[in-house]
């Protein structure tokens, strides 16, 4: 029997209700020849979260924050601001930093405060679109001394970072944040030579709403290990987690999360005055992985030698030295399996040392995603700023454009050509004006590309520098089109 023509209306009432959009009247159209559905359209984000780890805990440290927006949202409005992570609810009466009210040009904020609080930033409306927080830190002297940078990160559920060590050298921290309004439940695994470490103390870490917590891994595990990886795994609710790599005589470094790959890694960030490299690769599946190992230099790829595969055992964590691999040649590390019918996924860091003797400094560079369609990063200067952008499979054009600065100014764009299997190294074009600049990377056409940013500073003769590996920026998200079918209501 068919429905009533009450049940009929009160269902059409409540699809309205459901849609929002569909009318309750079908347009007139041929039964026999139905429309094809459209395909999903990619529409701007309407509201971005990121979170920023408490910084380095020392009197000798100075931090700043570049908040940026390129402005590509839908509409007009919308607010961007950082707030102080503190346990149980946002504090209304907490002074926002670096806010945003404008997009195209960055607004920086800066503390000297050793006790300065992990923060979570929210954009919406306009500003939604590619929100990019960079967080940089100068500590002058003491343990950690140095530049460390880090991408301010999206909350996430799961996350990889090969290259964590318990070495005695090291103090490493992870630090996990929380944006939401509920407590997150996180666990700690650890990786070393030999397979999984016991860590007991690394379950059920409970992270509070709207706070942060930082673990330090030497508390996860007796015993010292100088290469592990560490997996973060939220069992209920989101963190953003950042690890912090402190060592005694190379200073200090934040150690970005790994992406997976089955199909092959890249590694972009190898400065041409590199003079160690420790690649550390994890295989997180049920099988061993075998790679091959390149280099991308400016004129190709190459094999290191000695280097030209790697054997990775699922479950363990395997380091190999890559000293002097650039031989004064800007590079990245690609990373590919040796039979691409037996793909393996495996997630990859590697530690760059520059410098010599007593005046050395370390940063990290993991393996990253392409560019899909941008990738921004906040924080570049003047001077001390280098992009390497690597294409591992075809030669691609890149448009690269500079914002305007946060002191006024005009933005910049230049497309560059990348050649296949190399990496290119340049400086971001200037834009008019002064103060600190954002940089955008979007593929044109060819291959996909791989990028990094690398700042740089000097004091007493320490060689200073950070890698920001640079991801999509996921401003855009598929929207699937949909159509009112009246039709369903009609059913027996």
């Amino acid at each position: 029997m068919k429905r009533t023509t009450v049940s009929l209306i009160a269902a059409v009432a409540a699809l309205g209700a459901v849609g929002g959009v569909a009318s309750v009247t079908a347009p007139e159209r041929d039964k026999a020849a139905p429309s094809p559905v459209a395909a999903a359209k990619r529409m701007p984000v309407q509201r971005s979260t990121v979170t920023c780890p408490a910084p380095a805990a020392s009197d000798f440290a100075k931090t700043a924050y570049t908040a940026f927006s390129p402005g590509t949202g839908a509409g007009q409005g919308g607010k961007a601001q950082l707030l102080p992570a503190r346990d149980g609810k946002p504090d209304p009466k907490a002074k926002p930093v670096a806010p945003l009210t404008a997009p195209g040009k960055p607004v920086s904020a800066s503390t000297g405060d050793a006790k300065a609080p992990a923060l979570v930033g929210t954009a919406d409306g306009v500003l939604a679109p590619g929100y990019t927080v960079q967080q940089t830190t100068e500590i002058s002297a003491g343990d950690g001394h140095g530049l460390l940078g880090t991408s301010c990160t999206a909350p996430g559920a799961e996350y990889w970072f090969p290259g964590a060590s318990t070495a005695k050298s090291r103090q490493d921290y992870i630090h996990l944040t929380n944006p939401d309004d509920t407590p997150a439940v996180v666990d700690l695994e650890l990786y070393g030579a030999k397979g999984e470490i016991n860590t007991p103390s690394g379950n059920d870490v409970s992270v509070p709403a709207h706070g942060s917590v930082p673990v330090r891994l030497s508390t996860l595990a007796s015993g010292n290990e100088e290469n592990l990886t560490l997996h973060v795994l939220a069992r209920s609710g989101r963190v953003g987690a950042g690890l912090q790599a402190v060592d005694s005589s190379l200073g200090g470094d934040w150690v970005p999360a790994s992406a997976s790959g089955s199909d092959g890694v890249v590694l972009p960030g190898l400065p041409k005055d590199t003079t160690k490299a420790r690649l550390v690769v994890f295989a997180p599946g049920s099988e061993d992985a075998d790679l091959n190992v390149k280099v991308a230099t400016p004129t190709g790829s190459i094999s290191p030698a000695g280097h030209e595969t790697l054997h990775v055992k699922n479950g363990m964590t395997t380091a190999v030295d890559l000293d002097r691999i650039t031989q004064g040649e800007a590079g990245s590390l690609v990373l590919t399996p040796s039979d691409p019918k037996h793909a393996v996924p495996v997630v990859a860091s590697v530690r760059v040392v520059r410098g010599k003797a007593a005046a050395q400094e370390m940063a990290f560079a993991s393996a990253t995603p392409r560019a899909v369609e941008r990738a921004t990063v906040s924080g570049n200067t003047e001077k001390g700023s280098t992009l390497f952008l690597t294409a591992p499979d075809k030669a691609a054009k890149v448009r690269v454009t500079s914002s305007a600065p946060a002191g006024g100014g005009k933005p910049v764009s230049r497309t560059v050509e990348v050649k296949q299997g190399a990496t290119l190294a340049i400086e971001p074009p200037k834009p008019s004006g002064k103060g600190v600049f954002s940089v955008s990377v979007e593929p044109v056409s060819g291959g996909p590309v791989h990028a990094c940013r690398m700042l740089t500073a000097s004091t007493g003769g320490l060689p200073m520098f950070t890698l920001q590996t640079m991801p999509d920026d996921h401003a855009t998200v598929a929207v699937p089109t949909s159509k009112e079918d009246l039709s369903i209501l009609n059913q027996e």
